[in-house]
């Protein structure tokens, strides 16, 4: 959740460590604040609230320091207070700490280090690491080491539990940053003489493209002659960087207000990526769908289960719709927080597929890293199968599973995910056609059919953008001050309604809940009248008339109804008193279209409401902690 930047070069490290900081504030905002060394001492500025709040306190003071370690904070332990926002440091103000993670057994090490004559400040877990970095430090004995910092550090890493990576600092030891990698992203950057570390690429990318992503259990002793690896036994360790394929463009608003705005004009660039990677050419002999996957994972395939979180999890509840109407495969979707502690029996000739947008979902991490370890010595049948859908196919998820589909979404930075969920729908239509294909479950006319029907898509998203952008900003006007909104719709797309009701939620922080259409009479029907909106989202098909039905019942309750609908749906324009109308496409297809207008009615809302589109409050864009 946390963001991490730091630097040791030749420059001065407060602008560079700003600069990085910007472009990771979307991983948290509680309070941001950055440390470094100069003449002998630490000098840590911290500020509560969004990071121009620290930019304005770093405006008074001059530092030509030329290392140093920054922070933006999304509140586990502790109030989002300025006393409680990173850099951290030991009582003697020589080490600071800042951390992305969780530290299990802090309180425990509290004690220990308060009965040694520590004094703490802050109500983090993260303080109890400077002091305990301090507290070896003090114990080292002479000489022990070639960088007493480096052990210090190594001893005190062993003793802490949890997630958590690491950027360290000290004054005593003034060319050294020391950064710690343990289930949370860390990167280190290569310059031209001067590296970087970040807990996520587009802080540094505006530096380098040379990059070392850190595994599990490493340190990386970083100073003026290069970058040393070490294991947490000790042992030093070889490894190389790679080169980014990066365009800091990508990170850019481009002439859009807000990221997110951006964002949803970027899906059918999205869209027609995902064709280009996953869908052989239409003269293609071979099969259609070209995803890359070993045929052995998809043999005597017999059951899929899906865990994701958020917006990841309504996209696997297409993914299962698709999967088993298509590919004829029975498929569950697990929310990943829930099925770590209540996990399905284990089946044979089972495929566990994760899908977190950043490669970094704690709860979806654990639910596979899980799933390998029960199955793990069990005959052939039973052992794990595993496949992850992200956009960040080098994070810690493309390290766990043997086999990736990369959404090639590009960066996203607005907090609330848009064309990444569009992505991810991509990644499972390819995937239920590939089955499809390979099981033959459905005709190769009909398969040619859905595979035309995507290439269409695009287009189709562009018009809808085109004539919703007015649209929707009109309505906002008049529902900026709504309480509640339902949200509705069956089939294919209810997980539409879903991710409908949580973009309305985390954006503009309105009371939404999506529904099954035909669940509202059964008790949610209660809510509605004069003040509570109804969007249905009703495409012709096998549900149509049912949503219609559905709708009519909103309207007798006096509710406002709101219709996503093909544009040339007559009927709908008698019911609906405000249509959002896409284009009429099949309606297996529809998720991808049906969710354009919803993104941008909780875009201009909140917009309207003169909120933080990008970083709304409470919010991170990765999930690393549980």
């Amino acid at each position: 959740m946390c963001g991490i930047v730091g630097y040791i070069g030749t420059q001065a490290a407060t602008d560079i460590l700003l600069a990085g900081l910007e472009k990771l504030e979307y991983r948290g905002y509680d309070s941001a604040g950055i440390a470094t060394v100069w003449e002998g001492e630490v000098n840590c500025v911290r500020a509560k609230g969004k990071l121009h709040n620290l930019r304005s306190k770093l405006e008074q003071i001059e530092t030509p320091a030329q290392i140093g370690i920054g922070h933006t904070r999304w509140a586990t332990h502790g109030k989002p207070e300025e006393y409680n926002a990173h850099p951290h440091m030991d009582t003697a103000k020589r080490v600071a700490v800042v951390q992305n993670g969780i530290i299990e057994n802090y309180r425990e090490l509290r004690e220990e280090l308060k009965g040694k004559g520590h004094q703490f400040v802050s109500e983090t877990d993260t303080e109890v690491i400077p002091h305990l970095i301090a507290e070896f430090l003090k114990n080292l004995p002479p000489s022990s080491s070639s960088s007493p910092l480096l052990e210090a550090i190594r001893q005190a890493v062993n003793r802490l539990h949890g997630a958590f990576a690491l950027a360290v600092i000290s004054a005593d030891y003034p060319d050294e940053l020391i950064v710690v990698r343990q289930q949370a992203p860390l990167v280190i950057g290569f310059g031209q003489g001067e590296l970087f570390c970040a807990s996520d690429t587009p802080a540094i990318v505006s530096y380098t493209r040379a990059v070392l992503p850190l595994e599990n259990g490493e340190i990386a002793r970083l100073t003026p002659l290069g970058v040393e690896i070490y294991n947490f036994a000790g042992d030093r360790l070889k490894k190389q960087p790679r080169l980014l394929n990066f365009n800091p463009a990508m990170v850019e608003k481009q002439g859009f207000k807000h990221f997110m705005l951006k964002e949803i004009h970027e899906q059918p660039g999205v869209v027609r990526a995902s064709l280009e990677a996953y869908f052989n050419p239409a003269e293609s002999t071979e099969s259609p769908i070209n995803l890359g996957l070993p045929a052995d994972l998809y043999t005597d395939l017999e059951q899929i289960q899906i865990v994701a979180c958020g917006t990841s999890w309504h996209a696997a509840l297409i993914g299962k719709y698709l999967l088993e109407q298509l590919a004829g495969i029975s498929t569950q979707v697990h929310y990943a927080s829930e099925y770590r502690y209540a996990a399905s029996p284990v089946t044979a000739n089972t495929l566990i597929i994760g899908v977190t947008q950043s490669g970094e979902t704690a709860d979806t991490l654990a639910a596979l890293a899980m799933e390998k370890e029960r199955r793990q010595g069990k005959e052939p049948k039973y052992q794990a199968r595993l496949l992850g859908i992200t956009n960040r196919p080098e994070s810690s998820l493309g390290h766990l599973v043997p086999h990736i589909i990369s959404t090639l979404a590009g960066i996203e930075i607005g907090v609330a995910a848009t064309k990444t969920f569009t992505a991810q729908l991509m990644a499972f239509y390819a995937l239920a056609l590939d089955l499809a294909a390979r099981r033959q479950t459905v005709s190769k006319d009909i398969l040619e059919k859905i595979i035309n029907g995507l290439r269409q898509i695009p287009k189709e998203i562009e018009a809808t953008l085109e004539s919703q952008e007015r649209l929707t900003e009109q309505l906002a006007h008049e529902f900026a001050e709504t309480k509640d909104f339902i949200f509705v719709g069956r089939g294919i797309n209810f997980p539409i309604a879903l991710e409908g009701a949580l973009k309305l939620k985390e954006i503009s922080y309105i009371h939404a809940e999506g529904y099954p259409a035909g669940e509202m009479k059964h008790g949610p029907i209660a809510l509605l009248d004069a003040k509570v909106p109804v969007v249905a989202i009703a495409i012709p098909g096998s549900v149509y008339e049912k949503v219609i039905s559905n709708a009519q019942e909103a309207k007798a309750r006096d509710s406002r109804l709101i219709g996503v609908t093909p544009v040339k749906d007559g009927e709908a324009g008698e019911i609906f008193n405000d249509l959002l109308p896409v284009s009429d496409v099949e309606e297996l297809l529809s998720p991808i279209l049906t969710v354009v207008p919803l993104q941008l009615l909780a875009y201009h809302i909140a917009a309207r409401r003169g909120l933080d589109v990008d970083q709304p409050r409470n919010l991170a864009k990765s999930v690393t902690v549980e």
